[in-house]
C-alpha cells in the first residue's frame, strides 16, 4: 500500500496487463518500494500529482518502458536517471526542469520526448523544439539525446583532463618530493662526512696534544734525573781514566825506585853491583837539585843518629 493524502492505493486495483495507472492520486512520494513489485508493469503512470522529486531508487526500475510525470513539481531528475535504458517514452510536460541529467544520454532506446512547458535553459529549449505532434516528439528526442551525448563527451573530455592534470600534479608533486628527498639525503650525507671529519681532526688534534705531553714529560723527567753539576764527556772521562792509571804507574815506579835506592843505601846490599849502580845514580842526580840536602837528609844512613 501506498500513502498520499492520507488514503491507501493498492496497487493491484492500478494495474491493466503491463500498465499501471497511478495518475491523480495526490502523490508526494513515488512508492518506489511496491512498484519494484511489478516488474511486468513496463508502462507507468505517474501524471498529475504533486512530486517534487524522484528518488535515487527510482532508477532501479530498468523495467520501465513508458513513464508519464506530466504535470507534476519536478524541479530536476535523479542524476543516475540515464539507468532507466529500456525506455522509450518519456513525458515530463509541465513540470518546473531547466536541466536534465548528463546520464539522460544512457537512454539509447528513446524514441518520444516532451519537454513542453518547463522553464528549460534555453539552449536546451532550441535543442528540444516543440512537441505538438508524434513527429516532432520523436524528433525531440533525437535532438535531446544527440545534445546530451554531446555534453557528456565534453564532460567526459573535461574530466578527463581534469584527470590528466590532477595525474601531472601528482607526478610533479611526486618528483618534486623525490627531488626533496633526495636533496635531504644529499644534505644528510654531506653533514655525516662534515661530521666525521671534524671528529677526525679533533681525534688527530688530541693525539698529537698526548704525543706532545709524553715528550714533555719525558723530558722533564730526563731534565730531573741530570745533576746540577754538568758530566763531562764521555772521551773527557776516557782521557782521566787513562790519566789516573798512567799517573799510577808512574807512582808504582817512582815507589819502586825509591825502595831501590833505600835498599841499596842503607842496608848491606849497597856494595852490591847493582846498588853500586843506583847509588851513583842517586848522587848524580842530587847533584842536579838544588835541594839535595833534603833529600840527603831524608836518605841518610841511620848510623849517623
Amino acid at each position: 500500500m501506498a500513502k498520499s493524502g492520507g488514503k491507501g492505493i493498492n496497487l493491484k486495483d492500478k494495474l491493466d496487463g503491463n500498465e499501471l495507472d497511478l495518475s491523480l492520486c495526490d502523490l508526494y512520494e513515488v512508492p518506489v518500494k511496491e512498484l519494484a513489485g511489478f516488474p511486468k508493469a513496463t508502462v507507468l503512470d505517474l501524471s498529475c500529482n504533486n512530486l517534487a522529486t524522484l528518488p535515487s531508487e527510482f532508477c532501479s526500475l530498468t523495467h520501465l518502458v513508458k513513464l508519464d510525470l506530466s504535470k507534476n513539481r519536478l524541479q530536476n531528475l535523479p542524476s543516475d536517471f540515464g539507468r532507466l535504458i529500456n525506455l522509450q517514452h518519456l513525458d515530463l510536460l509541465n513540470n518546473r526542469l531547466a536541466t536534465l541529467p548528463v546520464s539522460f544520454a544512457q537512454l539509447k532506446n528513446l524514441k518520444w520526448l516532451d519537454l513542453k512547458d518547463n522553464p528549460l535553459d534555453p539552449t536546451l529549449a532550441k535543442v528540444a523544439g516543440d512537441c505538438l505532434d508524434e513527429k516532432q516528439c520523436k524528433l525531440a528526442a533525437v535532438r535531446v539525446l544527440q545534445h546530451m551525448r554531446v555534453l557528456q563527451s565534453e564532460l567526459d573530455r573535461e574530466r578527463q583532463q581534469k584527470l590528466q592534470k590532477e595525474q601531472e600534479l601528482e607526478k610533479k608533486r611526486e618528483a618534486e618530493r623525490q627531488a626533496r628527498e633526495a636533496q635531504e639525503r644529499e644534505l644528510r650525507k654531506r653533514e655525516k662526512a662534515e661530521e666525521k671529519e671534524r671528529r677526525r681532526r679533533e681525534y688527530d688534534a688530541l693525539r698529537i696534544a698526548k704525543q706532545k705531553m709524553t715528550t714533555q714529560r719525558r723530558r722533564e723527567a730526563g731534565e730531573n734525573q741530570k745533576p746540577s753539576v754538568s758530566h763531562p764527556s764521555h772521551p773527557l772521562k776516557k782521557e782521566r781514566s787513562w790519566s789516573r792509571i798512567l799517573l799510577k804507574m808512574f807512582l808504582l815506579l817512582l815507589l819502586g825506585a825509591l825502595s831501590t835506592l833505600a835498599v841499596c843505601r842503607v842496608t848491606e846490599l849497597q856494595h852490591q853491583p847493582v846498588c853500586v849502580t843506583v847509588n851513583a845514580l842517586y848522587e848524580d842526580a842530587l847533584t842536579l837539585l838544588p835541594s839535595h840536602e833534603i833529600f840527603r837528609n831524608i836518605l841518610q844512613p841511620n848510623s849517623q843518629q
